[in-house]
């Protein structure tokens, strides 16, 4: 089992990693591998919808994104951090996150995806939201803990005294590798659940 972590902080040290570091220490005790990637503090820009990916197999923005691709496509599951700016992630994360999923060509179907957020007081489920909605468009199952996963303070300090923050990392973390470890024997059993060939895709033409 293998986990990627996306840190969205551009402060490698700060609260959002407090939160990736306390799940990476269950990952180990659990046997899951883990790679953790700093994305807030890089130079990313966002998708210009000039639709190469479909052509080259990669963004044509080569950058981390494209370093990436390959991490997400060998890993198990994927948990993405990120601080809570004005009420929503890092733009920075949200731009790699927006190329890195629409240029990436492969099934991320039952891969384990998991959002955690970090704040000083509010904006939290929010964003925890606007993460999740990565996963949920492909076919990612959705790892929680026992409460919304994310944690308070204002500085590394602060998140490491938020006792139940770190609490509900630890649990989020057993629970995606139960998750991980299920869906790989589901389908070693069962295989994957059967794709149509055909996508559906509904557009109205002016006038109706």
């Amino acid at each position: 089992m293998k986990v990627l972590l996306l840190n969205g902080s551009p402060h490698a040290a700060g609260c959002t990693y407090t939160a990736l570091h306390e799940m990476e220490t269950v990952f180990a005790a659990e046997g899951v591998e883990t790679e953790l990637i700093h994305v807030g503090q890089r130079d990313i820009r966002g998708c210009i919808s000039c639709g190469r990916c479909s052509q080259l197999g990669r963004c044509v923005f080569d950058d981390l994104v494209n370093e990436t691709a390959p991490k997400l496509a060998a890993c198990d599951g994927l948990v993405v951090g990120s601080p809570v700016y004005y009420g929503s992630p890092n733009g920075t994360l949200l731009s790699f996150l927006d190329r890195l999923f629409y240029s990436t060509s492969f099934s991320k179907a039952m891969k384990v995806g998991a959002a955690v957020v970090s704040c000083r007081r509010s904006g939290n489920t929010a964003s925890f939201d606007v993460l999740n909605k990565y996963f949920s468009i492909s076919g990612m199952p959705i790892a929680s803990s026992f409460y919304w996963n994310n944690i308070h303070g204002f500085t590394a300090e602060d998140a490491r005294k938020d006792a139940e923050g770190l609490q509900t990392m630890r649990a989020l973390a057993r629970n995606m590798t139960f998750l991980m470890r299920a869906i790989a024997l589901g389908r070693e059993q069962y295989g994957l659940p059967e794709r149509e060939k055909e996508r559906c895709f509904t557009s109205f033409p002016d006038g109706l």
